[in-house]
């Protein structure tokens, strides 16, 4: 082919963002929900950093954690959303080469991180059951910050490499990519080089590194769920398998449509891309709305301080 048959992208300037195809007389009522779910994962993440932050008794590892859960369902949705919605909204579809791999690597990143801090509540679990009398000298205020830091910074490095590669393809294809974000195999498939090496390493990310997440998960639950069938009473196990119900939620809610989305993305092509990219969308907005709710729900001192804020307001 000739060079004047071919038009050449390679680094384009911006990317093209579609929405999602098909469903493009949809938009404005799809973003309804969309626009809806934003606003209750931002107030309820937001309301849970006001709780802990007001409330003394709930300056302990469990409720850090779950600050930087918080923190990290906040940057991940707002990192995506505001962009889908001006998609939706206003058709705004052009997105700057830099921005596009800046999303993505925030994507990555954050749910990397959200993954790691996963952990750090299992861990937080687990000690505080299995050695209850040892948990305020393990888990000391200097040592959350070091784990949460060791998070932050696992996830920036091994997401780092993502980004980098992306942008070492040459682009001669297309610079459409058709769905609302900057994912990254979206991206990727857009580069007219031999890609595998983004590809396997998306894979390693997926399985070597959250799946070790979800192997030391499962191991400190196996061990928390024998202390707790291991007590005399029933009254007993059903008031300390109460304290981690929250938690168990939170992880099937992030891990299982996680697991679902990559794996459909990535294998099943018979599925209509329409409805791809919808999944992918929604899971996106999965675990920022989901993990304030179930706390807020399910955690007595949480729900119990924002009853006392609203009974005070009211009288």
């Amino acid at each position: 082919m000739s060079d004047s048959n071919k038009t050449d992208f390679t680094n384009p300037s911006t990317f093209i963002l579609l929405g999602i195809p098909g469903l493009e007389a949809a938009h404005v009522w799809i973003s309804i929900p969309f626009c809806t779910v934003y606003a209750i994962a931002v107030l309820g993440n937001f309301t849970i950093l006001f709780v802990v932050k007001m409330e003394q008794s709930l300056h302990e590892p469990m409720y850090y954690f779950l600050c930087m859960l918080a923190v990290t369902d906040l940057v991940l949705t707002t990192s995506t959303l505001p962009k889908s919605l001006s998609i939706f909204w206003f058709n705004s579809r052009e997105i700057h080469f830099s921005a596009c791999l800046t999303q993505m690597y925030f994507i990555h990143c954050f749910f990397e991180i959200e993954s790691g801090i996963l952990v750090a509540m299992a861990l937080d679990r687990y000690v505080a059951i299995c050695d209850p009398l040892r948990h305020s000298t393990i888990l000391t205020n200097p040592v959350v910050a070091k784990i949460g830091l060791a998070v932050l910074l696992r996830s920036c490095v091994v997401i780092l490499p993502i980004p980098i590669l992306a942008r070492q393809w040459p682009y001669c294809r297309t610079n459409i990519i058709p769905q609302p974000y900057c994912g990254h195999i979206a991206v990727v498939n857009l580069a007219c080089a031999d890609t595998r090496v983004s590809s396997y390493y998306g894979l390693f990310v997926l399985f070597c590194v959250r799946g070790l997440d979800v192997i030391f998960i499962t191991v400190s639950y196996t061990q928390i769920l024998r202390a707790i069938f291991s007590l005399p009473t029933k009254d007993a196990r059903l008031k300390i398998f109460g304290t981690c119900s929250s938690h168990l939620f939170v992880i099937l809610a992030f891990y299982i449509p996680g697991l679902f989305y990559s794996l459909t993305y990535r294998f099943a092509q018979n599925v209509p891309r329409h409805f791809q990219i919808l999944i992918a969308s929604v899971y996106l907005l999965i675990p920022p709305v989901l993990n304030p709710v179930i706390y807020g729900l399910r955690t007595k001192q949480i729900r119990g301080r924002l009853l006392r804020l609203f009974t005070h307001k009211g009288a």
